[in-house]
Order: structure tokens, then sequence, then C-alpha cells
């Protein structure tokens, strides 16, 4: 730098100072914290006995007890950590570390999901699949088996056979669970259903953070950098494998495709994954079980609407279910404002849609309402704030709102939407979009009152 900039109080060399010299840690964070409150113009500057051995070790309760501004923490401490005086990291500094890696992809990252980090053994998460232009792109399933009603198919429909594990708070997941409920096939295909709450699932070997199962009776768990307590109300436990994590179902299962999301098909007696594909789950769901079912003649894809679901799909799910979270997961402006567009001018053709009929393929209920819903129930209380979503409200969409207010107020459906759940999962699983865990204090609006769809005709497909 410059003379002048190397004299000026704040300047570049006062910045870099505390990396010219050896300094223990506990040395280098306070030189170089201090530093950086100079350069934001913060006036507090902390004294030697401020910064203990007990704040190194829990660097971000330290900085939001001190009231140091969040992003010069976190660059701050991560930097400190591995640029210090090379002592063990404590399992606190890792998180710190892992919090930041995984807001930034690097440019290795951001390739679709396809090979994430260093090599193709490299785990990932959803934040991870942006590309080049910084747009989130969704990696495809990579378990796509069917069950078939043939008794010699390689996965035939057995009673008891299969296992679903499932989230309350994930869209896709949710959708699979509810199809359990309506056909009636509690007592045929046993669930699991997770903690809201990720947490990472091999520390000390990677910064992977996913699914864990837990018990209804265990003790409230943190977020990931170790704040919040969030009770397992509502979960229930692999009680098929005994797994700790998703991940585990995964491993155990011989995965290669280093993704770990629900929903996910157990076949209990191959020891293997059918299917984590939420879209065929539940076309397998809907027919090869109704000689076992409660409700067999309930039919969610009545062949003759296959081409009319499909159109809808087309851009339901790219715009509204999946944008939603290219919204949320964006990582420029452009990616961002570009899916923010399409979403509400989706929403609003959805919106015209059902002002002439009742539901989205006319009188007919199909899976295709369940999919539509499973986003919008979740898009006021989470995705308006959470994914930057602010255009309009869904209970500004008359048509909308009311739609959401009748398939809510179907016993099935109201039995597996956890609101609880789907906040939870949200405001505390990213850290790096909500590092504290702050739940908004939003009261739920009353989904049970009286709703305007009965003016028009409407029915429950069945089959022959």
């Amino acid at each position: 730098p410059p003379a002048s900039a190397q004299k000026r109080e704040g300047g570049h060399d006062t910045y870099l100072q505390p990396l010219r010299k050896k300094r223990t840690r506990r040395e280098f964070v306070l030189e170089h914290w201090n530093s950086c409150m100079r350069l934001g113009g913060v006036a507090r500057v902390f004294t030697p006995h401020v910064l203990t051995a007990s704040s190194c070790q829990s660097p971000l309760r330290f900085a939001a007890r001190e009231h140091v501004p969040p992003p010069f923490a976190l660059c701050l401490l991560s930097i400190a950590l591995v640029r210090g005086s090379g002592a063990t990291r404590t399992a606190a500094s890792r998180r710190s570390i892992a919090s930041v890696s995984m807001s930034s992809p690097s440019k290795k990252q951001r390739t679709n999901g396809h090979d994430v980090g260093e090599g193709k053994d490299v785990v990932r998460d959803c934040l991870a699949e942006v590309n080049e232009k910084g747009e989130f792109k969704r990696v495809e399933a990579q378990w796509r088996r069917w069950i078939s009603e043939d008794p010699g198919a390689e996965f035939p429909a057995e009673a008891g056979r299969y296992h679903l594990y499932s989230s309350n708070a994930c869209p896709w997941a949710n959708r699979c669970h509810c199809v359990i409920k309506m056909k009636g096939l509690e007592d045929i295909i046993s669930v699991s259903i997770v903690h809201p709450t990720w947490q990472f699932t091999k520390k000390g070997v990677d910064t992977h953070a996913g699914w864990m199962f837990k018990d209804p009776k265990d003790p409230p768990i943190p977020n990931q950098l170790g704040i919040g307590s969030f009770d397992c109300e509502g979960c229930i436990p692999d009680f098929v494998n005994n797994c700790t994590f998703v991940r585990d179902v995964y491993e155990l299962a011989k995965d290669t495709g280093k993704k770990y999301s629900v929903p996910v098909l157990w076949d209990k007696k191959k020891q293997t994954i059918v299917s984590n594909e939420s879209s065929e789950i539940v076309l397998m769901l809907n027919k090869c079980f109704n000689k076992f079912a409660k409700n067999p003649t309930l039919d969610l894809f009545p062949e003759r609407l296959t081409k009319e679901m499909d159109e809808l799909n087309d851009f339901i799910y790219p715009n509204i279910n999946n944008g939603v979270y290219r919204c949320g997961f964006a990582k420029t402006q452009e990616a961002y404002e570009e899916a923010y567009h399409k979403l509400f001018e989706n929403l609003e053709k959805a919106e015209a849609i059902l002002s002439k009929q009742r539901y989205l393929c006319g009188d007919t209920f199909s899976g295709m309402d369940l999919k539509l819903y499973m986003t919008l129930v979740r898009f006021d209380p989470v995705y308006v704030v959470y994914f930057k979503c602010f255009g309009k409200r869904i209970e500004e969409f008359p048509n909308l709102w009311n739609f959401v207010k009748e398939l809510y107020q179907m016993p099935d459906v109201q039995a597996i939407t956890n609101m609880k759940h789907i906040k939870t999962h949200y405001f505390t699983s990213h850290p790096s979009l909500n590092a504290c865990a702050i739940i908004p204090a939003r009261k739920d609006t009353d989904m049970t009152t009286p709703h305007d769809r009965a003016r028009f005709p409407g029915k429950m497909e069945t089959m022959a």
C-alpha cells in the first residue's frame, strides 16, 4: 500500500499488521478484531482481558454478547482460527468455519450439484447446488426404481415391506406422507419423521448438515452452531434401521450420489432404497398397494388427466414449487430477480385457473392440487421472509388462499401439515441465511375458517 495508507489510522497497514507477525491465536484475534472495529467506525475497543480462553472456544456466542457486527465477526473469526497459532481447533471453531464455507461455495462447488468440492466423493447439500450465474439448480434424484403389482417383480407390492423416511417440513416428502394418509396405507407402509433442524452428520469428517432422527422424548437440540433449543415433538425415530441420520440410511444402501435428501422409500427385505424421487413415489403409493389400502378407489392421478397434469406441472414445478428455492438460494441479484418474477407471474397464472374452476384439473381433485398446496401453505409463514418472496402473500390471492383453506380442511391433509416443523426447519437449518436461528413471532392465520370453493362443482376421482 502507499505510504499515506500505511500511516493512516485504520489504513491497510493497520488491518494487515497482525498477519505479518507471529501471534498466539488469542493475540491474533484480539488485534485483528480491534483493527476491524476501527475500520468499521465502531468506537468500542476491546482490552486483552475481554478475550478469554472460553470466548475463543465459542467465538459466535462471544461476538453476539459483545454486540459485534455479524459480517465482521464471522469473517474475522474464521480467518483468525485458520491463520492463528496452529493450535488444535475446537468443535466450536470448526462449526464457525463450516458456516462460512456453506454460505460461500467455491467455483468448484458451483457445478449444478455434481462433484461439488474437490472430487466426486465430497458430500453436498442443496445450498451448494448453484451454477456459475448464481442460479439454484436442483440435482435430480439418484434412486429411481419402481414398486410393481407383479408378484415376480424386483420390488413387488407387499404389506409391511416398505418404509418411508419423511419430513413434516419438506414439501416433497410431506406430499408422499399425505398420499399414504389419504389412501389409508398407514398400516401397510411405516413412516419415520426427522427432526426439523439440520445437524452436522459427520463432525470432524466433513461439513455436511442434514436430517437427523429423534425420539419425541429426547431433549431439545440447538442448530449447527449450538444456538437455540428446538424440541423433538412430532418426530418419529428410525425404528427400522436404528440410524441417527438420513445420511446413514443412504450409506447402508451404498449410495454414490452423496446428496442425502428426503423422501426415501426403503425396502426392508432387500435393505436398500427403492426411490428418493417424490413425484414417482406418489405414483407408486397411488396405484400399487390398492389391495391393502383402506381407501383403494381413490385415484389421485387419473390416466384421463395425464396430459393436463403434465402441462400444469410444466409451469408449477419449475416456477412455483422449485421457484421459491430459486429465489431463496440464488447467489446473484440477477438470478434472484429472474426467479422472483417467474414465481409471481406463475402464481398469477394459478390464481386465474382457480378463479374459474374448483381444482387445477377442473372439477376433479388430483395429485397436482396436493403439489401446489405444499408450497402455498408454506409461503406466507416462511417463503415471504426467508426466501425474499415479498411480492404478495398468498392471503392476497383470493382464489389461491381459499384453495389452501379447502385442502387444509381435508382431515388427512391437516393431519400431516405441521406448521411448527415447517417454520422450525427453514429458520434453523441454514446458518448462512439465519445464523442465530430466530423464528419469526408470527401468528399463523386460521385456515379453518370457511372457504368459498364450494361455488364450483368438485369431486374425488375413483378407480374402476
